[in-house]
């Protein structure tokens, strides 16, 4: 098991941003994972990850554009959006998971 994977077998939800640093709407994503991060605090992990330096990982987890909004729960999927997504759209998705 790989790092990733490790966090994301987590019991609490993860929010997972896929980017690229080139892409400019990767970028517009950055303060909407800090104002999550500052609503949610210890109830859901967020995490980034650059699929040119993980190309592997963005291949297993079929990522073709940036950027991607993933939410794991307990190492499975449960909700996917492409592009920029606002942050209440991700906590409205993200609710449903909390313990």
């Amino acid at each position: 098991m790989n790092l990733f994977e490790g966090y994301i077998e987590n019991d609490k939800p993860v929010v997972v941003d896929f980017y690229a640093v080139w892409n400019q709407s990767s970028q517009l994503m950055d303060p909407v994972l800090q104002e999550l991060k500052d609503q949610l605090g210890e109830r859901a992990g967020i995490v980034k990850i650059d699929i040119e330096k993980e190309a592997q990982l963005a291949k297993k987890h079929n990522i073709w554009s940036v950027p991607t909004i993933a939410i794991f729960k307990k190492g499975q999927e449960v909700w996917r959006k492409t592009g920029i997504v606002p942050a209440h759209e991700i906590l409205h998705h993200l609710k449903v998971h909390f313990s």
